[in-house]
């Protein structure tokens, strides 16, 4: 079967909406006016634009080859059938398997996001998503360009147990159309469809900086995985959000905030002198350090709750 890429017609929607939310923070509302800063959403306009540009590219060099090839090894057709090296029939395309397809394209994503933030060497590559202090359409677009390089990996699994490769595709690529109508503070919360779906007031909780918000709602477009695996946390009114990441580039150059932490990476590495504490700034969470000068979430979100217990009413200090 052909099936083209949702993203294809995509494009044109995000740059639609992507100006008329910022029209309308400029000329009606005066609470998010500075919603847009100019500098910030050029940056993320061309980062967006390289992601737009190397995708297509990188699909074909790395996901349809490798997914392709993954379908090809694990499902050989035998006697005209193509069987799964398990013993079944690989899937169709009934709509059934397309339902199924879309659950496990949405598990797959949970765990590459969640992996994007706790080990830093792919945070260093999803941190430019995280990197501006606006959540605004614009922000969706602010992709790096280096988690193309590793993200089919993380979904290689769905074609080699009898997914079609061009359904994992197009099941991809409606991932992407939720995740970008996500960045947006203009509505609300939506009752019962927040006990289901990854909403847009979770993801603010996703976007901040704030310490009890730090690596929550991983999820696609379910909350689910979030809420099974203890990554779930709602947005709370009375916090008042701050977007961004706590060792911000501090620059609207694209070029620096896309590599701005490997660089802090490479610092990190070369001041060690054992190799153990040397894989650990590449391959452990971020914000370890050998010597506590810094620390991980967890050990934030740990002294945060500590500090609150102790003296409710001081303001925390993020140590980091």
């Amino acid at each position: 079967m052909d099936f083209t890429n949702p993203l294809v017609y995509g494009v044109p929607v995000f740059i639609a909406f992507i100006l008329l939310e910022l029209t309308y923070s400029k000329t009606h509302d005066h609470e998010h006016n500075d919603l847009y800063n100019w500098k910030d959403l050029a940056a993320s306009g061309f980062m967006g634009i390289g992601s737009a540009i190397l995708g297509p590219l990188f699909k074909v060099a790395f996901a349809i080859l490798l997914f392709e090839g993954a379908y090809e090894l694990f499902n050989p057709v035998l006697d005209g059938v193509r069987t799964n090296f398990l013993g079944y029939e690989s899937f169709g395309y009934a709509w059934y398997v397309w339902i199924i397809c879309q659950l496990a394209d949405d598990f797959t994503y949970y765990w590459f996001h969640r992996a994007n933030h706790e080990v830093r060497i792919l945070w260093a590559a999803h941190i430019v998503h995280h990197s501006s202090d606006n959540f605004n359409l614009g922000t969706a677009i602010r992709n790096g360009w280096f988690t193309i390089l590793y993200k089919p990996f993380f979904y290689i699994w769905m074609p080699a147990i009898g997914f079609p490769p061009e359904m994992v595709l197009v099941c991809l690529g409606i991932e992407a159309l939720w995740q970008f109508q996500l960045h947006t503070v203009y509505v609300p919360k939506l009752g019962f469809l927040e006990k289901i779906f990854n909403t847009h007031t979770m993801h603010q909780v996703h976007h901040a900086q704030n310490v009890e918000y730090l690596d929550k709602n991983h999820g696609g477009f379910l909350n689910i995985f979030d809420k099974m695996f203890g990554t779930w946390k709602e947005l709370d009114d009375d916090i008042d959000v701050k977007y961004g990441v706590i060792h911000a580039p501090n620059s609207y150059n694209p070029i620096v905030i896309l590599t701005h932490e490997f660089k802090d990476i490479w610092n990190d590495v070369k001041k060690s002198k054992k190799l153990s504490h040397k894989l650990m700034y590449i391959f452990g969470p971020p914000g370890w350090s050998h010597d506590g000068s810094t620390l991980t979430v967890k050990q934030q979100q740990r002294l945060f709750k500590k500090h609150k217990e102790a003296s409710p009413e001081l303001v925390y200090q993020r140590p980091n």
